[in-house]
């Protein structure tokens, strides 16, 4: 299997089904070479680890009305050709 362009990938937020976000990898401020540079600098990367790089426009306090995420919502987080990373949100004071 051929693997995806780093340069050449959507990045899509959905909560509860909904798309939020979307953007492209190549209006990031710096290149994934060079966030992957930068990271492998001061630790190991591994097959399977994530780098989170914040996010493009579109988050909840920017939005008219804010959105929050709150218990029970379902966040997933696409890249083309990589895979989705799907979590559900849950209040911290039911994680003790």
């Amino acid at each position: 299997m051929k693997s995806p362009i780093p340069t050449r990938l959507t990045l899509t937020t959905r909560l509860n089904g909904t798309e939020m976000q979307r953007s492209g990898t190549d209006l990031l401020i710096y290149s994934i070479p060079q966030i992957i540079a930068f990271c492998s600098d001061f630790t190991p990367l591994s097959a399977g680890d994530v780098i989170a790089t914040g996010t493009p426009e579109g988050v909840g306090h920017r939005r008219t009305p804010p959105l929050w995420m709150k218990a029970g919502d379902v966040l997933e987080v696409e890249i083309t050709g990589i895979g989705t990373l799907r979590s559900r949100i849950v209040d911290e004071k039911d994680e003790t």
